[in-house]
């Protein structure tokens, strides 16, 4: 039978205090862990792995400067070979002491040179990862004389290509992507907070004669908000390259189980918007109302009508009396001569 939430949580404290009844210190901390409604940025690690060359951990610098200050870089090499279940709980540990849920692990070795290995982790352990081997790459420092990202801002992201509609790997891959790069969450955006952009753009391409195969092209923009030319409220956004930039491709994944899937992605009652009764909204945002009312009667009814149709009407009711009093006059003039034929004389002559 499996542990209550109540049980796992006292089994937690009791190992993190070494077996002890765990100390108010402990119980604050592991309140600060529990799952929260709206939770704040995602802390990402980075870290190198066996051997990593110094392009990779130039590609480790650059990412934290992407995501400062939710991103902790660890400088020294660690033995973790991450797709073995040995690697996994080497990751989930870093995680869990480091309070991330995120993670990146950089490496180059012959079999699989600049290999980078994205993934994060549910319920403190390891959800999905996806290995990239990135084909070619632009540091920050080889675009000089730009401003550096302010930090703590969110950069736009956009997916370009039908690719990541279509294959389910890349759609796997965009989730991963937006929860690694998305900072804080807001409710509203200002304009002057925004900075740069990510653009990430999917293609088929075969490299070596092998089978076509979708890599991914990393583009990284400083935004700059001038006044538009042509008079309009809104200003204009103009583009410059700053990095890092990058082109990769999947060589490896390990997603979750659609039933882990499922339960990561549940979200609690308090979050879901309530329903709204008889009230729907349509494609284009726009809210549609549903009104019940008691059957209605509308051939008993009559509306105001025109001039010219109570005309029309007064004209139809004249020519139909004039019709039935017609066929009166022939019924009788009938019925005179049955009456004059039988007798001899009419109904008139009495």
């Amino acid at each position: 039978m499996a542990p209550t939430p109540h049980q796992a949580k006292q089994a937690k404290a009791k190992l993190i205090s070494g077996g002890k009844q765990p100390k108010a210190r402990v119980q604050r901390y592991l309140k600060t862990t529990e799952s929260q409604l709206k939770e704040g940025a995602k802390r990402s690690l980075l870290l190198k792995g066996i051997r990593c060359s110094d392009a990779m951990s130039t590609v480790l610098k650059d990412m934290r400067s992407v995501q400062a200050p939710h991103a902790k870089l660890l400088s020294k090499n660690n033995m973790i070979v991450p797709f073995d279940d040995e690697g996994q709980q080497s990751l989930e540990f870093l995680t869990t002491k480091n309070d991330a849920s995120v993670f990146a692990l950089a490496s180059h070795n012959k079999k699989r040179p600049n290999n980078l290995v994205m993934g994060r982790t549910f319920d403190r352990r390891v959800l999905d990862m996806v290995e990239l081997g990135i084909l070619q790459y632009r540091s920050v420092g080889d675009f000089p004389g730009l401003p550096k990202q302010r930090v703590g801002s969110k950069p736009l992201l956009q997916f370009v290509g039908d690719v990541w509609s279509s294959d389910i790997n890349l759609k796997r891959l965009q989730n991963l992507l937006i929860d690694f790069y998305r900072g804080d969450p807001v409710d509203s955006l200002i304009l002057s907070g925004l900075d740069h952009v990510m653009v990430f753009t999917a293609a088929e391409a075969s490299i070596g004669g092998v089978e076509p195969h979708p890599i991914i092209h990393q583009r990284t923009y400083y935004m700059k908000l001038k006044k538009d030319p042509k008079g309009g409220k809104a200003p204009v956004p103009y583009l410059t390259p700053s990095g890092p930039d990058m082109d990769f491709k999947v060589r490896r994944t390990e997603f979750a189980s659609p039933d882990l899937w499922k339960l990561a992605m549940k979200q609690p009652q308090g979050v879901k918007a309530k329903k709204k009764k008889n009230q729907t909204t349509n494609i284009f945002g726009e809210t549609i109302g549903r009104l019940h009312l008691e059957r209605q009667d509308i051939d008993s009814r009559s509306g105001k009508k025109s001039k010219a149709l109570r005309m029309a009407d007064k004209l139809d009711k004249a020519e139909a009396k004039a019709a039935l009093e017609d066929e009166l006059g022939r019924e009788e003039e009938e019925i005179d001569n049955e009456f004059q034929q039988a007798y001899g004389f009419s109904k008139g002559d009495m």
